[in-house]
């Protein structure tokens, strides 16, 4: 542990080998931290405050990364990824977490995973408790899906992706057409998204109407070295859901992604994950700092 060094985090040359160490380190329930596909979505995305990043720590041995601290959205919400066999740092990881990550109104809190025992150990001592969780959803490969795609729609090409179309797909989809008003035709941000080293979009599921009409998406980072199928974002405009288009979507990418070795394909916490097939998995931990 003496030739460890920590450093603050500098985007324009850290990231490769931050995705690097999350891939080394990665298990199926995050035990370790969050899958390398999470922080590069992130850091891709239009949705994410990045002009704090500076804020991000990481904790090196002879150059090679054992820990690391950042944040994802909103920025006072702190993720903790740990090489195992260093444990040691939990404590000095977390002083550091409660001293110099962003808050939000004075407001810090702490994402922790299952199996984080060390990180949950050291933040225990900083005074945080747990307030709240949930259990994200995994499809393991090991069964198939097969959920057929409903008459009147269609899955596009990948060569032929509009990513207009998809924008204003993931536009109206999320709600926020309905709470911001129509989408105005601004599409660099996926063209952004699309450009990140590990995107996949010959991967990207997109399903159209007969009228042309982009109905569904489900966006893809395959990651063969965890043999992970990282599948975000999925959504289906309003109008259309509950007909079966999402469960299709996946389906899709079960049958493209398991011949290429996936064994597993990340999906989330509501309903219909549970009745498309995933099982629980990933149980997410919020901590904040105890009250008198």
């Amino acid at each position: 542990m003496a030739k460890i060094i920590s450093r603050n985090f500098r985007i324009l040359c850290d990231f490769m080998d931050v995705y690097q160490f999350m891939t080394d380190i990665y298990e199926k329930d995050w035990r370790n931290g969050v899958p390398a596909p999470f922080l590069e979505y992130a850091l891709s995305s239009g949705w994410m405050d990045k002009s704090l990043v500076h804020r991000w720590k990481l904790w090196e041995d002879n150059g090679r990364i054992a820990g690391f601290v950042f944040y994802e959205n909103p920025v006072n919400d702190v993720y903790f990824s740990l090489r195992p066999g260093y444990e040691k740092l939990a404590d000095e990881m977390a002083a550091y977490a409660v001293s110099f990550m962003p808050r939000v109104d004075g407001h810090l809190r702490f994402v922790v995973f299952d199996g984080q025992y060390a990180v949950k150990e050291a933040i225990t001592k900083a005074g945080f408790q747990q307030s709240s969780g949930f259990t994200e959803r995994v499809y393991s490969f090991g069964q198939p899906l097969e959920y057929p795609l409903p008459d009147g729609f269609h899955f596009v090409e990948p060569e032929k992706f509009s990513v207009e179309k998809i924008v204003e797909c993931c536009w109206k989809g999320f709600g926020h057409e309905k709470e911001e008003g129509p989408w105005n035709g601004d599409a660099e941000y996926g063209y952004y998204t699309l450009m990140a080293p590990h995107m996949n979009p010959e991967n990207a599921v997109v399903i159209e109407n007969d009228k042309g009409e982009y109905v569904c998406y489900a966006g893809m980072w395959w990651t063969p070295e965890n043999h992970l199928a990282y599948m975000e974002p999925l959504c289906t405009i309003p109008k259309y859901r509950k007909k079966g288009l999402a469960a299709a979507a996946l389906s899709e990418h079960y049958r493209r992604l398991k011949p290429l070795g996936a064994t597993h394909m990340t999906g989330g916490s509501s309903t219909f994950y549970e009745k498309t097939g995933f099982q629980p998995m990933v149980h997410w931990t919020f901590w904040e700092k105890k009250t008198n």
